[in-house]
């Protein structure tokens, strides 16, 4: 960012993003609703790399930087992350960055800058345990647990991406100083393009969370077919293999958006979703919801979507079979999701966002271009 740019009123968030999961979705959209607005972001990727389209989509929009450095949630031991707050420090001062947009609390531990720092927790270990497996994280992963309160703590705003999953952050954390909630959005134009008879779901099927396993006992009871599109391998080794569903693969999201508009029903099986973009995506194609009945969907979705029990695969099928058989109510349920789905602009999440900035830096963001 040159001088002149400065002086415009431009400022630079330092964005952390990983190309494993819906953190690079967030990231892209957020810094794309910012960049008309004299906001300049630059992405410091950790991680596994990312595919050549992420990288052109990264440099389409800011800047992206990969740091040599992995994720807390793939790696064995803190020992291995110690690291990654000096190399997030270090890039900030190199790239004159006037504030840190930290999506994983766990960068912010013990982080040495004098900017503001801004954590959000999209998800983490210690409340997929509490979701998942109804437990504590076991002993050699509460590590995890420490170096998440200690970004909580160092942070000087914390964003939750729903009141769901702010209230199992505390449950999980205790109370969290400058917590806040900003919902995430999708960049998608409402869709009118014409259904086709599948029901669609996608996810990291790798991850236990996503209850694949019951999406694919359901697909043995449905009469559509059932489509899964995502990963089945993670990046620890993990695996999942879908006997029933017809897997389509890990997709490019412009592939994964023109599916999401074809399908009928799209449905979501998971246990644990901090919020559920691939839902919010669906609705905004006008899809029909079905959803696992976990406090997330209800907050965002109640009366916008069926819902299902997430151990149950037969009420899946059975709201699976219901919609395929009722066109009108298939059709009305898609209406609903879509209004609802208004409400979950980018637009809104920006604004949010910059609101957090400004109550945390001297100088101010803002949404209006200068």
């Amino acid at each position: 960012m040159s001088g002149d740019e400065r002086s415009n009123g431009h400022r630079r968030v330092l964005m952390t993003v990983d190309a494993i999961g819906g953190v690079w979705r967030y990231a892209m959209d957020l810094a794309a609703a910012l960049k008309p607005n004299n906001i300049d972001v630059v992405f410091a990727g950790l991680g596994p790399t990312p595919t050549d389209d992420k990288v052109a989509e990264a440099g389409r929009i800011g800047k992206l930087v990969w740091l040599d450095a992995p994720l807390d949630w793939t790696v064995e031991g803190e020992e291995a992350v110690a690291e990654v707050p000096r190399l997030i420090a270090d890039l900030a001062r190199r790239e004159e960055a006037d504030l840190l947009h930290l999506n994983l609390p766990s960068q912010a531990a013990g982080i040495e800058t004098d900017l503001p720092v801004a954590v959000v927790c999209h998800s983490c270990v210690v409340t997929w345990f509490a979701a998942v497996r109804g437990s504590e994280v076991p002993p050699d992963w509460r590590w995890h647990y420490r170096l998440n309160q200690a970004g909580f703590t160092r942070a000087d705003a914390v964003i939750a991406p729903s009141r769901s999953h702010a209230r199992a952050m505390e449950a999980a954390y205790g109370p969290i100083g400058g917590l806040h909630v900003v919902h995430n959005a999708s960049s998608l134009e409402a869709s009118d393009e014409p259904k086709q008879d599948f029901v669609l779901a996608a996810g990291r099927w790798w991850d236990d969370g996503k209850n694949g396993a019951v999406l694919d006992k359901a697909a043995a009871m449905t009469r559509w077919t059932v489509a899964a599109a995502g990963a089945t391998t993670g990046p620890n080794g993990q695996t999942m293999r879908f006997r029933h569903a017809d897997h389509r693969g890990e997709l490019s999201h412009e592939r994964m958006s023109a599916l999401t508009r074809q399908a009928a029903v799209v449905a979501s099986p998971s246990l644990y979703e901090p919020f559920g973009l691939a839902a919010l995506e669906a609705a905004r194609a006008g899809a029909a919801l079905v959803l696992s009945d976990i406090p997330t969907y209800r907050e965002i979705w109640d009366g916008a979507a069926l819902f299902a029990e997430p151990h149950r695969p037969d009420v899946f099928a059975d709201a699976f079979n219901t919609l395929a058989d009722d066109p009108q109510l298939r059709a009305a349920f898609g209406r609903k999701a879509r209004a609802r789905s208004a409400g979950f602009s980018v637009k809104a999440k920006a604004e949010a966002m910059c609101s957090v900035y400004s109550g945390m830096s001297a100088r101010g963001f803002s949404t209006a271009a200068e």
